[in-house]
């Protein structure tokens, strides 16, 4: 085993400094004025004025071509105004999405040997994390995760995701079926907006064997306020 594959340094979990009643987050969190992200001087200092665009997929249904491209039109922009955007009736179920968020926030209220059973490695970061790279010394994010592959098929070891609370592990795969449904749309917009097939990324990323992965973040707060669950997909 190679130095890229072991941690540098012990490992400390995120979530356990905070319940440790600390009052200020330790410097090793925190980042450099340089790093943090700026405002561009042209951008409005009041926050009200900035809004991360929001799209509605429903749009992609209708039978007006001008309302379809339109909505591509919307994509295009916020992706190369602001290189991300929200999307709001994606077809993804809520009550699944309530669900998979509440069986994740168990997750990470289970007790610390449980989810140690599934301490991942730079190796591959599958499994319980609490920090990416291998610098010495480097500053972290104030967050713990769980990093798991979804497809292709031929990678996806489900003895890899956790197995408490029961229903984990069906909820994920349900959630990222329909995940994956979203990015296929998205997908297809995207080929579209760069005037190529609407199939060409797809095909491109290995169509059905495409790669997705899925990232559960758990960030903590120094206050008693219910810490944030936030699930990432990847494609």
């Amino acid at each position: 085993m190679n130095c890229f594959q072991t941690w540098p340094e012990p490992i400390v979990r995120v979530q356990s400094l905070s319940d440790s009643g600390i009052t200020a987050i330790p410097e090793r969190y925190i980042k450099l004025l340089q790093d943090r992200p700026t405002l561009s001087p042209n951008t409005p200092h009041n926050a009200d004025l900035i809004s991360i665009p929001t799209i509605d997929l429903s749009d992609l249904q209708s039978d007006d071509i001008s309302v379809r491209r339109n909505l591509l039109g919307q994509i295009s922009s916020a992706c190369r105004e602001w290189g991300f955007f929200q999307v709001v009736n994606h077809g993804v179920n809520h009550a699944l999405m309530r669900c998979t968020r509440e069986v994740w926030r168990e997750f990470f209220e289970l007790p610390i040997e449980e989810k140690q059973a599934y301490a991942n490695s730079p190796a591959t970061y599958e499994g319980y994390g609490s920090r990416l790279g291998v610098e010495k010394g480097a500053k972290l994010d104030w967050s713990d995760y769980f990093f798991l592959n979804y497809l292709p098929m031929s990678v996806r070891d489900e003895n890899k995701w956790p197995r408490l609370p029961s229903s984990c592990r069906e909820l994920v795969a349900e959630y990222g079926d329909e995940l994956v449904r979203l990015c296929e749309k998205l997908m297809k917009v995207f080929s579209l907006n760069l005037g190529l097939e609407e199939d060409c990324l797809q095909k491109a990323f290995g169509g059905e064997d495409i790669d997705a992965c899925l990232r559960v973040n758990f960030y903590p707060k120094v206050s008693t306020t219910r810490p944030h669950i936030g699930a990432l997909p990847a494609l």
